[in-house]
């Protein structure tokens, strides 16, 4: 008579995310979170300002000789200014969040790829020529290099991830927080030069009065590449080690009904016909866009630099391009695999893409609506401020003070998403406070780097967020907020840790950071 194996007992860790995915499922559904959250900023305004809370400080302006200094007040969003920004602003708020645009824009060509049969075939393509135990790295590697394309990785590759993970057996969700530790947690490096390093480096330079100090675009990269191949690795032994045990072995029945089922099988004559007419789609499309890009002039070339880089419509454009790919390989491989006939086989795909990104919009609606108002109120800015000037004020050594950065920089990166905006705040303050004590701004850009990108993955305030729970209930049901957290807090202390000592030891053996970026001045 066969013994039922008794499950091996949790650790204490194991138990402390299930508590923490437990508690975070029992709040109510997000919508009503960022509703109860914009009433308490809504308070919160009020008591500030009636307290007077004002900061004054200097702040980087790109394309400005030098910082400029601001003094910043509590808002309330109670009295009649604020309860007339409330009022008149709903729908300028919506049209101003960007991330509404790119994921409609986006998510019509890959709902369009998905839906004639592309992703499924190319799933079936990928699994049977990548080596399995290689998966792991190749996708959180993809991950963190898809920086280049901005916000390209959060929407193709993520939701790739976990159905690659879910055709090799594995549990898809493993597969979806590997490729969002990538995306997310690895965003501010990359083995390239990405639009970000030139932002933080015209950043940094209007924060740094003496010319012969200025930063390049490059001081970061040997930091980068090294941070690229950190970030992967300890993303995919958490993964493996960790996050995929601990999720257990996946049955379909924890999905809903309407789970994708995993691709499997050969491919049949249809859809290797389908593939090699989508690859064809492919080269041709990449042939006009490197048409439009490479030559001296080009349209796609910043029409003042000629730059591919540097504010470039090529870069502006990734979200469009990506629209443009996957529509025209998705016709393609629905032409070649007999899965389009008719124009009504192009549309239908489309709109119903959109018909299930309903439910998204209309939390994004609300969030949009939270992030003016915090906006409105201040309070971000006046907390980032404060927390900078104590630090600035308790003069510490310098691996102490690598180290405050990195974690007020992460502490504010869970309200104040984004890059740029709390380096502009940051950046007058620390930058100035490196050069005082010898040390080269590129560094303190380095630290940020550090503390800016592993939050993004844990915080339901990062405008993705919401995507990655869609996503996840794909392959599980009543997934809500805390199972993503619990599932990707883990990358988030573990990146910090080992990111942070990597910085530290970097600086102790005063290796360059970049190309010519030493980290002492001379």
């Amino acid at each position: 008579m066969s013994q039922v194996e008794a499950a091996p007992p949790r650790s204490l860790l194991q138990k402390v995310l299930d508590g923490i995915e437990v508690a975070g499922n029992r709040v109510p559904h997000p919508v009503i979170i960022f509703l109860i959250l914009i009433a308490f900023i809504m308070v919160l305004s009020a008591i500030f300002q009636a307290a007077g809370s004002t900061v004054t400080f200097e702040q980087a302006q790109i394309g400005a000789e030098e910082p400029i200094t601001v003094t910043v007040a509590a808002q309330s969003l109670l009295d009649a200014d604020g309860l007339r920004f409330v009022f008149t602003s709903p729908v300028a708020n919506f049209n101003n969040f960007g991330v509404v645009g790119v994921i409609v824009v986006a998510m019509i060509g890959v709902g369009m790829a998905e839906e004639v049969g592309l992703i499924s075939s190319f799933i079936k393509r990928l699994v049977k020529i990548a080596p399995p135990r290689a998966i792991t790295f190749i996708i959180v590697l993809l991950g963190v290099l898809s920086s280049i394309a901005t916000d390209a990785g959060y929407l193709v590759l993520i939701p790739l991830a976990a159905a690659v993970f879910l055709s090799l057996g594995r549990h898809p969700l493993a597969g979806l927080a590997a490729a969002f530790a990538g995306v997310g947690g690895g965003f501010a490096v990359n083995i390239l030069i990405t639009p970000v390093d030139g932002m933080l480096a015209e950043i940094t330079n209007e924060a740094i009065a003496d010319p012969a100090n200025h930063v390049s675009i490059t001081g970061n990269l040997y930091f980068g590449i090294v941070s690229t191949l950190l970030v992967t690795v300890v993303v995919t032994l958490l993964t493996e080690k960790f996050v995929e045990p601990r999720l257990g072995a996946y049955h379909p029945s924890e999905g809903p009904e309407t789970a994708d089922e995993p691709p499997s099988g050969e491919l049949s004559a249809e859809e290797k016909n389908g593939l090699r007419y989508a690859f064809w789609g492919f080269l041709g499309t990449t042939v006009v866009v490197l048409a439009l890009s490479l030559p001296p002039n080009a349209l796609l070339r910043n029409p003042e630099t000629g730059s591919l880089i540097e504010d470039s419509p090529l870069l502006n454009s990734i979200i469009f391009l990506i629209l443009v790919y996957f529509f025209v390989m998705g016709l393609c491989y629905g032409r070649g695999a007999g899965t389009i006939k008719g124009s009504m086989d192009v549309i239908n795909p489309m709109t119903k893409t959109i018909a299930g990104l309903s439910g998204l919009i209309f939390l994004l609606l609300v969030i949009s609506q939270f992030i003016a108002y915090f906006n409105y109120s201040n309070l971000g800015t006046i907390a980032a401020v404060n927390m900078a000037d104590t630090l600035e004020a308790a003069n510490l050594s310098t691996v102490w003070l690598i180290l405050g950065l990195i974690a007020m920089t992460a502490v504010i990166d869970i309200f104040i998403g984004g890059v740029v905006p709390k380096w502009a705040i940051f950046a007058p303050v620390f930058v100035p406070l490196f050069i005082q004590l010898g040390i080269s701004p590129d560094l303190a850009m380095a630290a940020y780097r550090v503390g800016d990108s592993p939050v993004n993955v844990a915080t339901p305030l990062m405008p993705y967020f919401a995507l990655i729970v869609i996503f996840a209930e794909r392959y599980r049901r009543k997934v809500g907020v805390g199972s993503v957290i619990s599932l990707m807090l883990p990358y988030t202390v573990v990146l910090l840790i080992t990111w942070s000592a990597l910085l530290v030891v970097w600086y102790l053996l005063g290796i360059p950071l970049g190309p010519g970026a030493s980290i002492y001045l001379d």
